[in-house]
């Protein structure tokens, strides 16, 4: 874990520190509101090589059962290499009640991102 300011330059330098050394997530909280300084997505953008926006849309829907501020969370999904990232709002509460939506994923994500799995080969189910 480490806490890092809302500071694009240094989000972006930290994403690419950890995706270079072969983390398979990334989860970050915060930044991801409607302040200025919430740059955390638009950092994530610069990292990610592919978009994953079905994390992002569930955290929001499941968001919008708990509070009506759930719309408010512009985060954002994407893989870079064999990583995925993940924007969680700042809150924790919001972390606690958003993370069980994208846990029962997380095995078969890291085992299709490290290339342990059928999904997508010819003829593979």
């Amino acid at each position: 874990m480490e806490v890092v300011p809302d500071d694009y330059a240094l989000i972006e330098d930290r994403l690419h520190h950890y995706v270079d050394d072969g983390f398979v997530f990334i989860f970050t909280t915060g930044g991801t509101g409607l302040t200025p300084d919430d740059v955390t997505p638009e950092a994530t953008r610069a990292v990610i090589e592919r978009d994953a926006p079905g994390f992002a849309e569930a955290m929001r829907r499941e968001g919008q059962r708990h509070t009506v501020h759930g719309i408010l969370t512009r985060g954002v999904a994407g893989t870079a290499g064999r990583t995925l990232i993940v924007n969680f709002p700042g809150s924790p509460r919001a972390v606690e009640q958003l993370f069980p939506v994208l846990a029962p994923t997380l095995a078969h994500v890291a085992q299709t991102l490290r290339g342990q799995s059928d999904h997508g080969r010819q003829g593979g189910r």
